[in-house]
């Protein structure tokens, strides 16, 4: 099996070396290339093409939320894992809609970065639990449902609005499933219904869409 491929984004060098002397520990992951900001980020992207890049999002030149809205623009198969330092940025919310595929603290344990950036390349969506939950509600809670967002769920059948709800708060398939008496399988083939008619990228997309159109509410 082929390495993952990471691309590292961040301006500042002991964080990228850092990651760098974690990465290239783990047999199954390969470093591609360093940014030093958003810019070169896009640049670097487009020329290696990575599984996954590793996002910061305050660089100068281009920031993280523009270069990952770039990324997902132009390279559709390549996903980003935002970085941040603090569990109340805000931006990240912007990331994930800009279309990242999740996000994580740059304080986390070895482990739990090894774990992101493979969950990440196997097209799963990473959402910290400690933060998630509290990082969109702080952003949606100004938020109401309106008319734009009934009719984007339209497309859904109730089934898949029901999985849709519990998907925004943060179930896995396992947990639907149990949740609804469907089979872990059949909640999955849900979620990809769900994710097709909405035009998600990925799990985190729907989890934005859900607050966003007021399915789910803080």
């Amino acid at each position: 099996m082929n390495p993952i491929k990471v691309l590292l984004a961040d301006d500042e060098q002991l964080v990228r070396s850092g990651f760098r002397l974690l990465l290239d520990v783990a047999e199954d992951i390969s470093v591609v290339g360093e940014a030093t900001n958003g810019a070169e980020a896009v640049e670097l992207a487009r020329a290696t093409r990575p599984d996954v890049v590793l996002m910061d999002i305050r660089m100068p030149r281009v920031d993280g939320i523009q270069a990952t809205r770039e990324i997902a623009a132009m390279l559709p198969d390549v996903r980003v894992l935002i970085l941040t330092t603090y569990d109340t940025d805000a931006h990240v919310f912007e990331g994930l809609v800009a279309g990242a595929s999740g996000f994580l603290l740059k304080d986390a344990g070895p482990a739990e970065l090894l774990h992101g950036i493979r969950v990440i390349a196997a097209g799963e969506a990473l959402l910290a639990p400690r933060v998630t939950r509290r990082l969109i509600a702080q952003v949606t809670a100004q938020r109401t449902a309106t008319r734009a967002g009934e009719e984007r769920l339209a497309v859904l059948t109730e089934r898949e609005r029901e999985v849709l709800a519990l998907v925004g708060r943060g179930m896995s398939n396992a947990e639907i499933g149990a949740e609804l008496f469907l089979s872990p399988a059949t909640a999955r083939t849900h979620v990809s219904r769900a994710m097709v008619k909405l035009g998600a990228r990925d799990r985190a997309q729907l989890v934005v869409i859900a607050y966003q159109t007021g399915l789910v509410t803080p």
